[in-house]
């Protein structure tokens, strides 16, 4: 059994084209995958076959000159850029003798050593153990089962057994320990949905400037930086614009191609932020020349895990490595239907907002609420949603509030506290006299 190498080990990374001459841009982001593993690239051998060969995936000829460059080199650890079963992985480490990682596992491994929450971290295990639990058997080559006798079963056989139900009870307990975290978060949904907050989240390929943006946008501390899979654990925060209720911004793990069915399955409190969300910023790198395909792969795994049918607003970012001026594009119907900006200089952020306010805003009006002493529960309940601009004392006793909302949210509300709405709620302009309330202030009197 080989040992799990340290970071910073030597690496042959291997990329065969199916069916073509390998890729230059997909070896260029599997090379920085690598890198981002902490492996250091020394070697790379590429080539191309019609399918993949059963035994090493790669062919004899191809597994040998792989073996020979690693010698030669020095290297530690063999990446392969294909999802290997875990027979070829084994018999391609046989051949080398050296440790054969593939696409999923170099994935798992970064996901492993980015994860800072609780939650995060047992995601990222779950997804590894599901992945280790089909390639326990190659561990064990030197204990398998013993010739000779009817029922003789070598200590081998025993010992893989035995690191199955290990496994599977590790599994079981982490799935636990995940759903009930899940049920913590489907509280919380269910929380902003009983006080209705418009909910955002930004979605794209890694790498693309989606933690940039979150913090341009919410002046959040969110780690950022130059590399794939910067952040992994979900990040949520509040956005305030005005004339525009709250809105609710959730940054989300970044998306790459042929991701491990594993992590796209852990990773479900992530991904159901955008599942969840009223409006999904898909940020993409404008100056990636493969731009167009990016796009076409994170609407596909948007589209997998449900969430096809949530309104897009395109945001092309980094736009100063192109020297183009930020620009808001319309549709046919005048409506916001991308954003060209640099979340890193900042320049056509303001559009974004505005355009976030153009979508979230424009149905929200002025609406006067006559409220009986008896209904403190609604007159509190309005405040602590930040609806409220401007209150009066009336000569019956009664409070008259102009809060900001939409006709449906306020109907809602007041379905909800018993009050009849045609004739509790008017249309209406602050009247003369009246102090509009700074959202600050709204917010402390609540």
């Amino acid at each position: 059994m080989f040992d799990r190498p340290e970071r910073g080990e030597r690496a042959i990374l291997v990329r065969i084209g199916l069916g073509q001459a390998p890729d230059p841009d997909e070896l260029a982001e599997f090379d920085a995958l690598a890198r981002s593993a902490g492996a250091i690239p020394v070697e790379t051998v590429t080539g191309s076959r019609r399918v993949p060969e059963p035994r090493y995936f790669v062919g004899s000829g191809k597994a040998e000159e792989i073996r020979d460059r690693a010698e030669a080199a020095k290297a530690a650890i063999v990446l392969v850029d294909h999802e290997l079963s875990p027979s070829q992985e084994r018999n391609l480490e046989k051949l080398v003798g050296r440790r054969v990682l593939d696409r999923a596992g170099l994935i798992l491994d970064i996901f492993a050593s980015r994860a800072r929450s609780a939650e995060g971290k047992l995601e990222v295990e779950l997804a590894q153990l599901r992945h280790l639990s089909t390639r326990l058997v190659r561990g064990w080559t030197h204990l398998e089962r013993q010739k000779g006798g009817i029922g003789l079963r070598g200590p081998g056989e025993t010992q893989l057994e035995t690191d199955r139900r290990l496994i599977g009870k590790r599994i079981r307990t982490l799935a636990a320990k995940l759903e009930k975290l899940a049920q913590r978060r489907d509280t919380g949904r269910q929380e902003r949905k009983r006080v209705p907050v418009p909910g955002v989240a930004l979605i794209g390929y890694t790498n693309a400037g989606k933690s940039t943006l979150f913090r341009a946008l919410t002046g959040s501390d969110a780690y950022v930086a130059d590399q794939l899979f910067a952040t992994l654990d979900p990040t949520v925060r509040r956005l305030r614009l005005p004339h525009t209720p709250d809105i609710v911004v959730a940054d989300t793990v970044g998306f790459v191609r042929d991701l491990p069915h594993e992590l796209v399955a852990a990773f479900r409190s992530t991904l159901m932020e955008a599942r969840e969300a009223d409006l999904l910023l898909h940020v993409v790198d404008a100056a990636d020349p493969e731009r167009d395909q990016r796009i076409s792969q994170v609407d596909a795994l948007v589209e997998s895990i449900g969430a096809g049918s949530i309104p897009q607003l395109r945001i092309f970012n980094k736009v100063d490595r192109l020297g183009r001026a930020p620009e808001l594009v319309r549709d046919a119907a005048g409506q916001p239907s991308a954003v060209w900006l640099s979340a890193a200089t900042g320049a056509g952020v303001g559009l974004l907002q505005g355009a976030l306010q153009e979508i979230f805003g424009q149905a929200a009006m002025w609406l006067a609420v006559v409220l009986p002493p008896s209904q403190g529960r609604l007159r509190a309940r309005l405040y602590e949603m930040r609806l409220v601009r401007a209150e009066e004392a009336l000569e019956d006793g009664n409070a008259r509030l102009v809060v900001e909302s939409s006709p449906q949210e306020l109907e809602l509300l007041c379905r909800e506290a018993g009050v009849e709405f045609g004739s509790a709620v008017s249309p209406c302009l602050p009247a003369p006299g009246f102090v509009e309330f700074k959202r600050d202030a709204a917010s402390s009197a609540a």
